[in-house]
């Protein structure tokens, strides 16, 4: 048997320009930054991984070169739940549950499972228990933005003609203006496919109420983080007054953060990235935590195939997945070149998890070495 000791741990950050800039939310998206990882085995085996960039992705790579891959090399790349423990024991336990570190580590650990089952033969999800199906997909990723509302209703008919029976939905821009996109979008698409709105956290308790009516009379299927994730008064605020379920936890990093989101009663919906939550090994445990409160997982997107492929992989092993969210952008090297295909949407809207070993993804070594960290905001105000 090949040796499965870690031999090196390395983070490369990559950045893409958007031809074509995207207004959300957080503001103007211009570029698409990442950190992948790389973890190499002493007998040969690499696995790969994607961290998300947390606004600071020379600190997430820096957090993976320095300070964790000192404390993983020399350990068995296939004990991912000591190896996590490992992390919460060394790293969490003085630092908390903050961003760069918990991105940092969710690239490792989605890196180890990918060797996990190269060195088994076996695709993720059947490491993971899981089986070869279905799973329902939306369209997500930086479309369907800011843009006028004929322009958000075409893209969305782009999508649902692509093979989506759900798309993304942004709001967060004025009341009036989200209201004109909405009803642009359900008149566009037509009753038959499902609309998920995502405020970006920029609403306050009185927009949840005002948006209200015009949300349940297109027959939106969820309002997504409405607020931040550490405004624990107004989402049991808005879990009194909301006519539709409410979905978040793109923004949690790890079991404890899920659990104090569950616990506080106004969610229905879980959204873990696994580039964030803390990775696969952690992934599991919120599913665990979700199934055992009955509530749907989602899976929220990150930027390349790595994630998107592992996301797959997750929702057709656990026992309360709803939704993947899929990458509806038109423009996203980092999907299309970066990596081999991730994923293949069928006619009814659904994906199936890879079947190549490990995450099933091979890595263009050559785009992300053409594809370096730049320098600047990815994200620019206004």
């Amino acid at each position: 048997m090949a040796d499965l000791t870690i031999a090196h741990v390395e983070a490369i950050g990559c950045s893409v320009p958007l031809r074509q800039s995207v207004s959300q939310g957080l503001g103007q998206a211009v570029k698409r930054d990442t950190v992948i990882v790389r973890v190499a085995t002493a007998g040969g085996l690499t696995g790969y991984g994607e961290s998300y960039n947390g606004r600071a992705p020379l600190a997430v790579v820096q957090t993976v070169n320095t300070t964790l891959a000192d404390l993983f090399t020399g350990l068995d790349a296939t004990a991912t739940t000591e190896i996590w423990q490992l992390f919460e024991d060394r790293v969490l336990a003085n630092h908390g549950t903050c961003a760069a570190c918990v991105c940092a580590m969710s690239g490792i650990d989605m890196a180890l499972w990918d060797i996990r089952g190269k060195a088994a033969g076996l695709p993720l999800y059947r490491l993971l228990g899981g089986s070869n199906r279905p799973v329902p997909a939306y369209a997500g990723g930086f479309s369907l933005g800011y843009a006028e509302p004929a322009a958000v209703a075409g893209e969305a008919v782009r999508c649902v003609s692509d093979g989506f029976r759900a798309v993304k939905l942004r709001l967060g821009d004025t009341l009036r203006r989200d209201a004109e996109r909405t009803i642009a979008m359900r008149s566009a698409v037509g009753d038959g496919i499902a609309i998920l709105a995502d405020a970006n956290c920029r609403y306050s308790l009185d927009d949840v109420r005002a948006s209200m009516p015009v949300l349940v009379q297109a027959q939106v299927g969820w309002l997504e983080e409405p607020f931040p994730p550490y405004r624990d008064r107004e989402y049991r605020a808005a879990g009194q007054i909301a006519r539709l379920p409410l979905a978040a936890g793109e923004n949690c990093y790890t079991r404890y953060d899920f659990g104090r989101l569950i616990e506080q009663g106004a969610v229905s919906v879980l959204q873990p990235d696994l580039s964030r939550c803390g990775g696969v090994t952690e992934a599991m445990r919120i599913a665990a935590l979700a199934s055992a409160a009955g509530l749907p997982v989602c899976t929220h997107g990150c930027h390349t195939g790595l994630n998107m492929a592992a996301s797959v992989h997750l929702l057709a092993s656990i026992d309360c997945a709803r939704y993947f969210e899929g990458d509806g952008s038109a423009d996203n090297p980092m999907r299309s070149q970066l990596c081999s295909a991730s994923y293949e949407l069928a006619a009814d809207g659904t994906v199936l998890p890879l079947e190549g070993t490990g995450l099933g993804v091979e890595i263009d070594e050559d785009f992300l070495r053409a594809h370096p960290l730049t320098e600047g905001p990815a994200w620019r105000s206004g």
